[in-house]
């Protein structure tokens, strides 16, 4: 495996990343999450799952699960080769395609700058936002323990992404641009979507996972 070539594959993805506003109104929001069969095996069965909610109701209007497998070990920061083939895959098939996608995963919040969440968008085009459970990269000040407080991530001196209270007195999640979205509008958006810790696509695309894989083992 020539990981100095994925290094420069990123490296590049990164340089084209857009990290402004592109959206004028946002009307739907979709979340796509991945999980496996057999998290520790290579090659393994995968499923991934888009679920896309009105933004004012945060009720789902769609949602689409495909199975495919899986030919790529886990390796830190390197995820979108593990997960992005079949994601696009996904992305190719829906038949309603939501104004912005929260991705699973990094954004520009990596080390090369260019995580799963906005390598997804340079390869599709789509508005993404990255909404990571844990710090991949970079360091925060404190934030409040109320909801909506958040604290800016700094990495190489640079703002990637913040750190968001979604919930009073539960844990933050990290929050970066993928592509064509600034930073203010990421954090509004996934606040927005938020009744619980994770945003609402998200947490209804894992929630739908959980299920199919629960029942593959039967």
């Amino acid at each position: 495996m020539n990981l100095p070539k994925l290094e420069k594959i990123q490296s590049d993805c990164a340089k084209r990343i857009i990290k402004r506003d592109v959206l004028r109104k946002i009307e739907t929001v979709g979340g796509i999450d991945v999980t496996f069969k057999s998290p520790k095996e290579n090659p393994t069965i995968a499923w991934v799952c888009i679920v896309v909610v009105n933004l004012e109701t945060l009720r789902p209007v769609y949602q689409k699960i495909i199975e495919d497998m899986v030919n790529f070990p886990y390796i830190p920061t390197f995820l979108a080769f593990r997960e992005l083939p079949i994601m696009l895959k996904l992305y190719k098939l829906l038949e309603i395609k939501p104004d912005v996608i929260f991705i699973d995963g990094q954004g520009i919040s990596h080390p090369r700058g260019c995580g799963i969440a906005s390598h997804f968008g340079v390869e599709t085009g789509a508005v993404t936002v990255g909404v990571a459970k844990k710090k991949l990269c970079g360091n925060y000040m404190p934030l409040s323990e109320k909801r909506g407080s958040y604290s800016y991530l700094i990495y190489n001196n640079e703002v990637v992404g913040a750190v968001l209270r979604t919930k009073d007195k539960v844990k933050p999640i990290y929050v970066s641009i993928g592509h064509k979205i600034g930073l203010k509008t990421a954090i509004k958006l996934v606040l927005k979507t938020s009744i619980y810790r994770i945003p609402e696509p998200l947490r209804l695309a894992h929630n739908l996972l959980q299920k199919i894989r629960k029942t593959s083992f039967l």
